[in-house]
């Protein structure tokens, strides 16, 4: 089995709970010494993950931007404490400013990339089947998560697949906030509709009943989800 196929076999539910456990501690903790042990434990674990380089660059980037710009603003207008390294105007840069913005930087990475690898490697479906199944949560309540989860990939085509009929109208050639507007307008309406249609097939499908239910897959918990 490969890397990629082992990381996935893993329980979707395992998985959730590692990234949750992660971002509790970190959560409560405000020192550079439990964010920076938490970061180097997920980069040695990384190539375990079995997710490719390019798709976890390309889902990364948002988050070092979002660590960059929070521990840079945490740097400049955090509490200031010990020496002063720099002032331009209401901006103070402290020996205490600076070590609290490298600790605020660390704790995002090492919180947020746990939940890049896990939105890249865990099946919505899966994650549905665990939750009903493992957890008992309502049926009707994950069956409709999902469904909605799943028309997320359709608004995207459909936000581009408008952007090209209202450019080759001549809607869009000018006023980027009136065509942002107008465009997300024309969004929500399709996706009341499909979303309507999608409830009514669901609804005949026999998914809104209260009656015991069925799964195609089952779903159980194993050894390995606990290591």
């Amino acid at each position: 089995m490969s890397e990629r196929e082992h990381a996935r076999s893993v329980h979707p539910l395992a998985k959730l709970a590692a990234a949750l456990v992660v971002a509790v501690v970190l959560l409560v903790s405000l020192d550079a010494v439990t964010a920076g042990v938490a970061l180097a434990a997920e980069l040695a674990l990384l190539p375990f993950a079995g997710v490719p380089v390019r798709a976890l660059l390309a889902r990364t980037w948002p988050l070092v931007l979002a660590a960059a710009f929070g521990g840079f603003v945490t740097v400049l207008y955090g509490v200031d404490s010990g020496a002063v390294l720099a002032r331009a105007g209401f901006a103070t840069v402290t020996e205490g400013s600076l070590a609290l913005g490298g600790v605020i930087a660390l704790r995002i990475l090492a919180a947020g990339l746990p939940a890049v690898v896990l939105f890249v490697t865990v099946d919505p479906t899966e994650l549905a089947d665990g939750l009903a199944q493992v957890l008992h949560l309502p049926a009707r309540f994950v069956l409709g998560a999902l469904a909605g989860l799943r028309l997320v990939g359709l608004l995207v085509e459909d936000w581009r697949s408008l952007a090209l009929a209202r450019r080759a109208r001549g809607v869009a050639d000018r006023g980027v906030l009136r065509r942002l507007l107008g465009q997300s307008f024309a969004l929500l309406v399709l996706g009341v509709r499909r979303g309507s249609a999608l409830a009514t097939a669901m609804e005949a499908k026999g998914f809104g009943g209260t009656g015991p239910r069925t799964w195609a897959r089952e779903s159980r918990m194993h050894a390995v989800d606990g290591v």
